[in-house]
């Protein structure tokens, strides 16, 4: 079956997320060199053991060579005092801990030989007067060779290896004996397995580091992309989203900023297309008054109709100032993506002041504040923007709550969150406005018939966005109440 049939039965190939992919790619990499440096360093180590055994056997051979020359020339090695000490050295039972490896007898042979192969002196007392001359250390060296060998004391057994070093013994360019130092290599094995177990160990270890480190930078890749994914599709969506920041991944950084960018150039065309649209469609009202009343004003009139359509054009105007000022403020909010300013808010100082900036005006319509709830509640954000909205919200209450009514404020603090309810009582908003109180532009008349901009409660819900927080507006028992929930922030005096 083709590799094109099979992949059109199975359709497309699985989705695998680069994280993943480059994870795995990392994990093969990091087992085969683990593999191979495991495998290289493995089979060094016993020939470098060996090899570092050897060398030293041959300086020892060669010290001692120099200590029988005399006794040998002198035909009275076997006599010696030389041979008394090799004799108790060899009978010697050492006790001692290398690397946690405790020795507890001598390992090394030492014998000599004369000019003709045969054993003079013997540490193991068990070969005096035999033949060695045929054996390679022996025979090698009376050649003027190096002399070496390694003999097998059990053929089916590897380990039982016993290296031979030999070193020749002079009268000048004369060799007239040898000396032998012999070493079993199942003496050096715990040595070797150690060293293994050792490297392997920490091969493994290391292994499993790395593959830690490259999860997490895997992890971090993926959800590096994961936040531009979601980024780009709230910027497809025309939501407001905060530009993600990235410490480690630069390039991220700098492919959010572009995406930052080009939703900057996006929405600005988009914003000038939508708010000449919007502003031309608003100003056609009070321009049009305006026109009228100027038109009217030109003809014949009574000082108090003149008064009149005066009052109309400086009211009109007013209003067309109103709405300007208020579109300015909402497009400045709706450019920015995330907060300027982000510093501690004390809640309750700051609806004190709104409280008090509003005072007259509640006074003269007979209106009553009341507090209540949690005290020393903060939050994080913006001060100038957060007390924008809750002037908004206030001015609203007052608006539409009833003369000799109240205004009653509650905070309450619960699970990571700050709420602000702000309760007004008077009539209920209607059911079919509910939904549509921050739609820009939409506005219910007040009870002296006058609408507002409609652009207040938007401009609240911007401020709410950038804060991640909620703006709640529900009718309840005998009035409207409008609820802003903020994250709780961390009191910083």
């Amino acid at each position: 079956m083709s590799v094109k049939i099979l992949i059109h039965k199975l359709g497309r190939w699985p989705k695998i997320p680069l994280g993943l992919r480059l994870f795995l790619l990392y994990f093969v990499m990091v087992i085969l060199t683990t593999y191979f440096v495991s495998s290289t360093v493995m089979k060094q180590i016993k020939p470098t053991v060996r090899q570092v055994s050897e060398e030293t056997l041959v300086d020892m051979a060669h010290l001692l060579a120099v200590m029988v020359e005399d006794d040998i020339q002198a035909g009275t090695l076997s006599q010696s005092h030389f041979a008394e000490q090799i004799k108790l050295y060899g009978s010697r039972q050492p006790d001692a801990a290398i690397w946690d490896i405790t020795k507890k007898t001598i390992n090394h042979r030492i014998y000599v030989t004369d000019s003709q192969g045969r054993v003079l002196v013997d540490s193991w007392q068990q070969d005096v007067g035999a033949d060695f001359s045929r054996w390679n250390d022996v025979y090698l060296t009376l050649r003027g060779e190096y002399g070496a060998r390694s003999t097998a004391l059990n053929p089916g057994d590897p380990l039982s290896t016993v290296m031979h070093v030999a070193a020749p013994v002079k009268n000048g360019d004369e060799v007239i004996g040898v000396v032998t130092v012999a070493k079993a290599n199942r003496s050096a094995q715990p040595f070797i397995d150690a060293s293994k177990y050792r490297v392997l160990s920490w091969l493994i270890v290391m292994s499993i580091v790395a593959l830690l480190i490259g999860a997490l930078i895997a992890w971090r890749i993926n959800s590096a992309l994961y936040k531009l994914d979601d980024y780009a599709k709230k910027i497809g969506q025309g939501e407001k989203a905060q530009k993600p920041s990235f410490r480690v991944f630069y390039e991220y950084e700098r492919l959010s900023d572009a995406l930052a960018m080009m939703r900057q150039q996006l929405d600005g065309k988009d914003y000038v297309e939508h708010y000449v649209q919007t502003l031309t469609h608003e100003l056609k009202s009070p321009l049009s008054a305006i026109k009228g009343a100027s038109e009217i004003l030109q003809m014949p009139l009574s000082d108090e109709k003149r008064q009149l359509f005066a009052s109309n054009i400086e009211k009109e105007s007013e209003r067309v100032q109103i709405l300007i000022d208020k579109l300015l403020d909402l497009a400045q909010l709706e450019q920015q993506s995330e907060l300027v300013e982000n510093q501690p808010i004390d809640l309750e100082n700051l609806l004190q002041d709104v409280e008090s900036s509003l005072f007259v005006r509640a006074q003269q319509k007979g209106v009553a504040f009341e507090f209540s709830g949690d005290k020393s509640i903060f939050i994080e954000g913006d001060v100038f923007l957060v007390q924008q909205a809750l002037f908004n919200v206030f001015e609203n209450a007052l608006d539409f709550v009833n003369e000799q009514g109240v205004i009653r404020v509650s905070l309450l603090s619960q699970d990571g969150l700050c709420r602000v309810s702000i309760y007004n009582s008077g009539p209920h908003i209607p059911e079919y406005a509910l939904s549509r109180l921050t739609e820009r532009f939409y506005s219910l008349p007040r009870q002296n018939g006058d609408k507002s901009t409609g652009l207040g409660l938007n401009f609240v819900e911007q401020i709410m966005a950038l804060h991640n927080g909620k703006l709640e507006i529900g009718n309840v028992t005998g009035g409207v109440d409008v609820a802003l929930t903020f994250k709780a922030g961390a009191h910083t005096p």
